[in-house]
């Protein structure tokens, strides 16, 4: 049930945004005009013919559309545009720092340059921050249904850039690709001093978020809902103080949940989980963070101290130095009253 007072924390409460796909932000109307400034043919006849399409029955389904998407982005302004858009939409929901997901595979292997998707985020997070106060970190993501050597190769495109990404991600199928094929990349990842990531959970079994734990050894887990199928991993979750970065309308739109109120959150909470919210790919899944915010308070009924955890996660959770976690936090004690 819908709490005006709740709502009314959710929209001023400072908030970091930790599992943002920036490709995953390319709203319908934004890729219409992006097809028609680049001259690319896509598929629908209308705005309306592309929401319609954003109905899924599993990730697979999703990322069929996700990466068909990909194909108006062609230059360094069309990467602007998109980052640009995701922010704006962001610093309206008090967004003061984000941690975004980029995947360069996605864009190198229709003929673009490393360095076109680079520059065209990276000049739009830097305004961003000046713009908007909003910080940031760059996490480039391997595609996971592609080879570890393909992964190794975008690796090395990314060296010249090095010191303008902040840490590596592994996203797109899951099942059928356990963190484990990711082994070797992932270790040359921690060798440069880049922070590392994965999904894992989401669709995958628990055995996926063992392995991305003891092979890859990241220092935080995207989704990760299915480790709650085994306790022992819980224990280990909660002893060691690893975030978990929870996306309800994303698991809604791809079936991992069949109702929102089947959202993990609440339960992670109560067994002692970093659960942090997040909204993993806005424009197909229906809702950016505060909408994410809103859902699962609405749906499990969270208290608004639930609420200030939530938020209070995302910083401690962040890639952020601990001065900077701690200026946040103590913004968040002031707006929440106490």
């Amino acid at each position: 049930m819908s709490n005006p007072s709740r709502d009314a924390l959710i929209a001023r409460l400072p908030k970091a945004e930790l599992h943002l796909h920036i490709e995953g932000s390319l709203e319908p109307e934004l890729l219409f005009a992006l097809a028609q400034r680049n001259g690319v043919s896509i598929p629908f006849a209308s705005v309306e013919a592309v929401r319609a399409a954003y109905s899924f029955s599993n990730l697979q389904d999703f990322l069929d559309i996700y990466y068909q998407g990909m194909s108006v982005l062609q230059t360094e302004q069309d990467f602007y545009d998109l980052t640009w858009a995701y922010l704006e939409r962001a610093a309206t929901d008090t967004v003061r720092h984000v941690e975004i997901f980029f995947d360069p595979q996605g864009h190198t292997e229709r003929g673009l340059a490393f360095e076109t998707v680079l520059d065209g985020i990276e000049r739009a997070l830097r305004d961003g921050e000046v713009k908007l106060g909003i910080s940031y970190r760059l996490i480039m993501c391997f595609l996971r249904h592609l080879s570890e050597d393909a992964a190794f190769a975008t690796l090395d495109q990314a060296m010249p850039h090095i010191d303008r990404i902040h840490g590596v991600g592994l996203d797109s199928s899951e099942v059928g690709h356990p963190p484990s094929k990711f082994q070797k990349v992932f270790a040359k990842a921690r060798e440069l001093g880049l922070h590392v990531t994965a999904h894992a959970g989401e669709e995958g079994p628990p055995e996926y978020v063992h392995e991305a734990l003891d092979l890859l050894q990241v220092e935080r887990i995207d989704h990760g809902n299915r480790a709650l199928e085994d306790a022992a991993l819980v224990r280990r979750i909660a002893d060691e103080g690893l975030t978990l970065t929870v996306c309800p309308l994303s698991n809604l739109r791809l079936c991992v949940i069949k109702d929102i109120g089947q959202s993990p959150v609440r339960k992670m909470l109560d067994l002692g989980l970093k659960a942090t919210v997040n909204s993993d790919d806005p424009a197909y899944f229906g809702g950016y963070i505060n909408d994410n915010f809103r859902a699962i308070a609405d749906a499990l009924d969270l208290s608004e101290a639930e609420i200030v955890k939530l938020a209070e996660n995302s910083f401690t959770g962040s890639f952020l130095p601990m001065a900077d976690q701690i200026q946040h936090l103590a913004e968040i004690t002031e707006v929440a009253g106490g």
